[in-house]
């Protein structure tokens, strides 16, 4: 089956704008921008036919071509990176059996949470759209429970039935747990790895489809399909002694810069 990874990337975010040219420096001392960090590890998934970054902005047009990234320019009207993942997959002239939506803010996503993800779709064929889950330990999860206490979104917690169908995604943390946890201790809560597979006739109904109001509630665009009625399959992945983190504020570039540190990644 052919696949594509596209990283889409957008200049204005509420949250952090000009997040995806942020610089991160890695081990040895070297300074990336976001986006070509997220686009190399995005070039280390094995099976994968194409990849591309897909953004409106000239600038991150710009910054992409000159480390050698191809780049679709898309429009400013995309809602969220699925949307824009559909547009893209659409000038490409379509054609491919998966479509992976690696999103910019990712950078520490290991290949095989993606070569996972990837399978785990390509094994169910009633499911529309695929994405990780990642069991968290007792330091993920209290990161997770500091962040929303100082006000922060810090990530995104997934809930799925037996079937590894989704039940709900949230920006708060769920399932509520009261137990207190140490660090390396397992825990009921699942953190929701932001990188998605589509098979391509679902990717392009979705701009079609109105916001529902969860959507709109939680800001998650991976509650579309839900909404809709279509099947999200969460595919569990495992860290493998890798740490992952997503760069959603200002305040988790020092954070992700310690977890490449520690884990030597230049």
């Amino acid at each position: 089956m052919s696949v594509l990874i596209v990283i889409p990337a957008r200049y204005a975010s509420t949250r952090y704008p000009a997040k995806p040219l942020a610089l991160l420096t890695g081990a040895s001392g070297t300074a990336r921008s976001l986006i070509e960090r997220s686009w190399r590890a995005a070039c280390e998934v094995q099976g994968v036919d194409k990849v591309v970054v897909a953004t409106d902005d000239d600038r991150i047009k710009d910054a992409a071509e000159a480390f050698g990234a191809e780049v679709v320019m898309t429009s400013v009207d995309c809602a969220n990176g699925t949307e824009r993942c559909a547009e893209a997959h659409a000038v490409l002239g379509g054609g491919y059996d998966i479509v992976v939506n690696l999103q910019g803010d990712a950078p520490l996503t290991p290949h095989w949470f993606v070569e996972s993800l990837v399978q785990g779709l390509q094994g169910d064929p009633n499911a529309g759209i695929a994405t990780p889950v990642l069991r968290c330990d007792g330091a993920a999860l209290n990161g997770l429970l500091a962040d929303r206490k100082a006000g922060r979104v810090g990530g995104t917690t997934a809930v799925f039935a037996a079937d590894h169908a989704a039940m709900y995604f949230s920006k708060e943390v769920v399932p509520f747990t009261s137990k207190t946890y140490e660090d390396t201790d397992a825990t009921p809560v699942f953190h929701h790895v932001g990188v998605y597979a589509y098979r391509p006739d679902a990717l392009a109904a979705y701009p079609s489809w109105k916001v529902g109001p969860l959507e709109q509630l939680e800001g998650l665009e991976q509650l579309r399909f839900m909404e809709n009625s279509h099947k999200v399959l969460c595919v569990e992945v495992e860290a493998k002694g890798r740490q992952f983190w997503e760069l959603n504020n200002p305040e988790d570039v020092p954070k992700i810069e310690a977890m490449m540190a520690e884990m030597g990644l230049a």
